[in-house]
């Protein structure tokens, strides 16, 4: 604990562990939900819905705002603007009072994925940013193994109402920890005005850059990957395994542990081999091993250890790519890294929520669609590679 960048990734981890917790804490509550509120789990699914639209657009916002004022001002507005959700969300009335407020969460939490990027920016670059980035992703990907649990533990002896009390607890211990620990790493000479020609032709060159655009559809098409699994993984484990939701808590928790144990090998591996070769390797296994496994399935072989050992070995690779994808689309612009964080967050929320919509239809709460459907996206973000990494282009032709 006595290396600063070690503390400043953990710290930083923790803030950003807020959004996913207020998504995966909550999944266990959808079936109460419906019946508490006089739905039906389609309708309680909106919940999920308008937080990730909102999420992804929100995200436009705190980047240039956190480019022009520093870093810990949009942090502040953000939690404040998460914790009022909180609470609206947890004495909700109706439905349509919870997708609203569960909509204003979303806009809130936006800046705990945008900030901290730029955050790291500030701090380092190359493989010293990944290693920090690897310490972000191992803090966040223990809410899928922590929070479906914790949501199942409090509805032991509360309803869906305390997951969001306790979501508010939370925000409450994120703000302080804004305030009185974490240090403005933007200086005052380094900031730039909110203009919106600025702005416009950020945008445009980040959007013609086709290695940023690349290496962000890479990180998009991996997270859809992750969406479509938390989309329909209750409705498989549940139908066709018959899991219970604390045994569906596990089994969910087992994804991530592959996932977060590989990202801690990114800096490493960076380091040592060159980044675009690790990210060149990992989303190309990443793609075999999911369109693998989509094999096996559709060839009848869909048991549980079968679909839960190919998704765990999968989001391995995946656990490399991440980090170092977002490392690499903003080490080239340092004077735009929050402008670049923010639309490359954007970007990478709508992929999730489009690819969801595209292959909803499809989906039958089976692991013979639900495996093919997340090979897709994998085998998206290694085409995304191919045309935007000259290592991986030049071995694809």
């Amino acid at each position: 604990m006595r290396d600063p960048m070690f503390r400043m990734a953990l710290l930083l981890g923790l803030l950003s562990a807020v959004g996913p917790f207020a998504i995966d804490m909550y999944l266990p509550a959808l079936p109460e939900v419906a019946r508490d509120l006089g739905t039906d789990e389609a309708t309680a699914a909106l919940t999920l819905t308008s937080y990730f639209i909102v999420f992804g657009i929100a995200q436009m916002i705190y980047g240039p705002l956190a480019d022009a004022v520093g870093r810990k001002l949009p942090l502040l507005i953000g939690v404040v603007i998460f914790l009022v959700a909180t609470v609206l969300s947890a004495v909700a009335p109706t439905m349509g009072a919870l997708i609203a407020a569960r909509a204003m969460q979303g806009l809130g939490a936006a800046t705990l994925m945008v900030v901290p990027r730029a955050v790291i920016r500030d701090m380092a670059t190359g493989p010293a940013a990944a290693k920090v980035m690897a310490t972000i992703m191992m803090v966040i990907a223990v809410s899928p193994m922590l929070a479906p649990l914790s949501g199942a533990f409090i509805m032991q002896w509360g309803s869906w109402r305390e997951i969001f009390w306790v979501l508010a607890a939370v925000s409450l211990v994120s703000l302080a920890l804004i305030v009185f620990v974490l240090p403005e790493t933007l200086r005052r000479e380094d900031r730039q005005p909110v203009r919106l020609g600025a702005l416009t032709s950020g945008a445009l060159r980040l959007l013609g850059d086709r290695r940023f655009m690349g290496l962000t559809m890479i990180g998009g098409f991996g997270m859809a990957s992750f969406f479509v699994f938390l989309s329909s993984a209750s409705f498989v484990y549940t139908s066709q395994y018959g899991m219970s939701p604390k045994q569906f808590s596990l089994a969910f928790a087992v994804n991530a542990i592959g996932f977060f144990t590989a990202s801690q090998f990114a800096g490493w591996m960076t380091q040592r081999f060159g980044m675009e070769r690790v990210i060149s390797m990992a989303i190309t296994m990443f793609a075999l091993l999911s369109t693998l496994l989509a094999v096996i399935v559709l060839a009848g072989f869909d048991a549980l250890p079968v679909v839960m050992t190919g998704l765990f070995c999968a989001n391995a690779f995946l656990g490399l790519v991440m980090p170092t994808a977002m490392v690499m689309s903003l080490d080239p612009h340092p004077d735009i890294a929050g402008l670049a964080s923010s639309l490359g967050g954007t970007i990478q929320m709508l992929t999730g929520g489009v690819m969801i919509a595209v292959t909803g239809p499809f989906l039958d709460n089976s692991a013979a669609t639900m495996v093919p459907a997340i090979a897709l996206c994998a085998l998206l973000a290694w085409l995304s590679a191919a045309l935007s990494l000259p290592r991986l282009r030049l071995r694809a032709a």
